[in-house]
């Protein structure tokens, strides 16, 4: 019993000497210390600012009416009425309203023809054209949106006009033109907006790349001064690696947990993002999430060889990563391959889960594939990390070798 005792006392003590070397060493390096708290800090409050707005809205459009009539200037109005549209400019002649596009001064046209009010006068099908620029997503949908409900809206008060003259009115006109009514109802996403689908993703992936890139910076400038195994105890630098991996991994968790905390649960209640997720949900969530990009991390530093390496590889694949995680494009539309591909990097299940928790208020239960993959990643990446570490260890081990004798010369 006290021998069990005394091996655990040392067990601790090695982590807590590990441990503290190891906070020495990040806060020493001004460019982890940005990487870590700034970035991970400045980076969700700039994509909160910038997406703010959640809908592009009051998008200049043209109008060229050549119908000049009642039912088209009633239209127009209505065009500029909705939040998403606003007519900045009448043109007479369809040349005018293109020559706006070209010149980005518009975002779409709309386009009544000659015989617009007579076609309706005459029970006919009437014609009104729409122009979209299609080079912004989100400029076509709103253009294409705010003038779809105005449409709507229109050819339901025609048709009420219409049964009007048949002698059918009131609440027997309205059942004809809507036979079954329907509410349209957005979950987990009010407003439709565009900030409540990508930043929840992003604020995730911040965590996870930043993590990424300042464990790589810590490791490259180790490699280029020679000095990977400062920090670690003498005696744990050829055994042991397990200690030495978990009084690192201590030092980035005891960091990132505050720091998730503000990045997860303050800021999307702050820019009033979703968040109906239980508290405790959050948490057993965020400990495995964490885990698991550290010792993904640290594997990954292992191969760094330079201080700026890091930060290259970070940047090429943040955008990959971000089309990978299934919020940019749905999983069920990507090759098998490049979704299990996905999920080599803890940031896909981590976005899915914190999304399903955050957003739609989802239990461990409703994710538990992802979580188990957290967690099964978290273990995975941890004896990666112990074999890098043991690489690292020959690898020191053979430089010294070969000073040697150059330094006895």
């Amino acid at each position: 019993m006290n021998r069990f005792f005394q091996h655990t006392l040392r067990l601790f003590h090695d982590i807590w000497q590990v441990f503290v070397n190891e906070v020495l060493r990040i806060f020493h390096d001004g460019g982890v210390v940005l990487i870590f708290i700034v970035a991970t800090l400045l980076y969700p409050l700039i994509f909160g600012a910038v997406y703010h707005n959640e809908m592009v809205r009051d998008l200049p459009i043209a109008v060229v009416d050549q119908s000049q009539s009642t039912e088209s200037s009633r239209f127009r109005h209505k065009l500029d009425a909705t939040p998403e549209l606003n007519v900045a400019y009448d043109c007479n002649t369809m040349q005018e309203a293109e020559q706006l596009m070209r010149q980005r001064l518009v975002k779409g046209i709309v386009y009544f023809p000659q015989d617009y009010a007579t076609r309706l006068a005459q029970h006919q099908k009437a014609r009104v054209g729409l122009f979209c620029d299609i080079s912004s997503f989100l400029n076509y949908r709103s253009v294409y949106t705010g003038a779809s409900n105005v449409l709507i809206d229109e050819m339901h008060d025609t048709q009420i006009t219409l049964y009007g003259l048949t002698g059918i009115t009131g609440q027997q006109a309205d059942e004809l033109v809507t036979p079954i009514p329907y509410d349209d109802i957005k979950l987990y996403n009010s407003a439709g907006g565009f900030t409540s689908f990508l930043v929840p993703a992003l604020l995730v992936l911040v965590i996870h790349q930043t993590l990424v890139l300042g464990i790589g910076i810590i490791n490259g400038t180790a490699n280029e001064h020679a000095t990977r195994m400062r920090g670690i105890p003498y005696r744990l630098r050829s055994r042991r690696r397990a200690r030495v991996t978990a009084g690192r991994a201590l030092a980035y968790l005891g960091i990132y947990l505050p720091l998730s905390a503000v990045v997860l649960l303050l800021l999307p209640r702050a820019f009033g993002l979703p968040h109906i997720g239980q508290l405790g949900t959050l948490t057993l969530f965020v400990i495995p999430f964490l885990l698991a990009s550290i010792f993904f991390a640290m594997t990954v530093s292992c191969f760094v060889r330079e201080r700026d390496s890091g930060i290259l590889c970070t940047i090429f694949f943040s955008v990959i990563l971000l089309f990978l995680s299934g919020i940019a494009w749905p999983q069920c539309q990507m090759p098998a391959v490049w979704c299990w591909f996905g999920y080599l990097f803890p940031s896909t299940p981590g976005i899915q889960c914190f999304v399903r928790i955050n957003s739609m208020g989802a239990r461990l239960s409703d994710i538990r594939f992802d979580y188990l993959m957290l967690w099964g990643q978290a273990i995975f990446y941890f004896f990666t990390s112990c074999i890098g570490l043991r690489i690292l260890s020959i690898r020191d081990h053979a430089d010294t070798s070969h000073s040697l004798p150059a330094d006895s010369q």
